[in-house]
């Protein structure tokens, strides 16, 4: 898979699971459900680190 196409794949899966994180945060914030805000939070991590894989990608491509 070229650069571009492998920096943009990491960067959207990081604004899902960033997304899908807030979502769950939020619920078990609501619902008093600690398990789930740990769950949002960890999903939330993955999140930022699938986007800083993406970006770190896209700088390696661009000083070449």
């Amino acid at each position: 898979m070229d650069e571009n196409k492998e920096s943009l794949k990491h960067k959207a899966k990081g604004a899902k699971d960033k997304a899908v994180g807030e979502a769950k945060d939020a619920y078990g914030e609501a619902k008093n459900d600690p398990g789930k805000q740990v769950e949002g939070k960890a999903q939330k991590a993955e999140g930022r680190a699938h986007e800083a894989v993406g970006e770190a990608k896209e700088d390696d491509k661009n000083r070449k």
